[in-house]
C-alpha cells in the first residue's frame, strides 16, 4: 500500500543541476523522515542526505554544499536539488521512508524503485 515513486532523474553534463522528486503515498508522509541513497554500479547503496519530519536535514561529506534535500509535507514529496554535479555523482538514486533519520539503510521501512542518474564530463 505505501508507494514512493521517485522522478526527474536523467542524463546531465558535469556542472549541470537536477531536482529529484520522491512522491509518497499510503503513509502519513509528516510523521516519517526521509532519505535519499544512492547506488553506483558495483558499489554499495550509500547515505546521501536524510531530512526529518521538522525540516531537519543532514547531508553526506560528499554532496554537501552540492545537495539539498528538502520535503513538502502538504504534497508528501521529497525533493533532492543536486547542483554542480560530477561524474562521481552518476547512480541509481532511491527515496526511503524511515521513522527517524538514519544514515544506515537497514533503519528504512518504505523504499522507491529509483531514478537514474548519470553525469557526463
Amino acid at each position: 500500500q505505501v508507494q514512493l515513486v521517485e522522478s526527474g532523474g536523467g542524463l546531465v553534463q558535469a556542472g549541470g543541476s537536477l531536482r529529484l522528486s520522491c512522491a509518497s503515498s499510503g503513509l502519513f508522509f509528516s510523521n516519517y523522515a526521509m532519505g535519499w541513497f544512492r547506488q553506483a554500479p558495483g558499489e554499495e547503496r550509500e547515505f546521501v542526505a536524510a531530512i526529518d519530519r521538522y525540516g531537519n536535514t543532514a547531508h553526506a561529506d560528499s554532496v554537501k554544499g552540492r545537495f539539498t534535500i528538502s520535503r513538502d509535507n502538504a504534497k508528501d514529496t521529497v525533493y533532492l536539488q543536486m547542483n554542480r554535479l560530477k561524474s562521481e555523482d552518476t547512480a541509481v538514486y532511491f527515496c526511503a521512508a524511515a521513522r527517524a533519520v538514519s544514515i544506515d539503510t537497514s533503519m528504512y521501512g518504505n523504499w522507491g524503485q529509483g531514478t537514474q542518474v548519470t553525469v557526463s564530463s
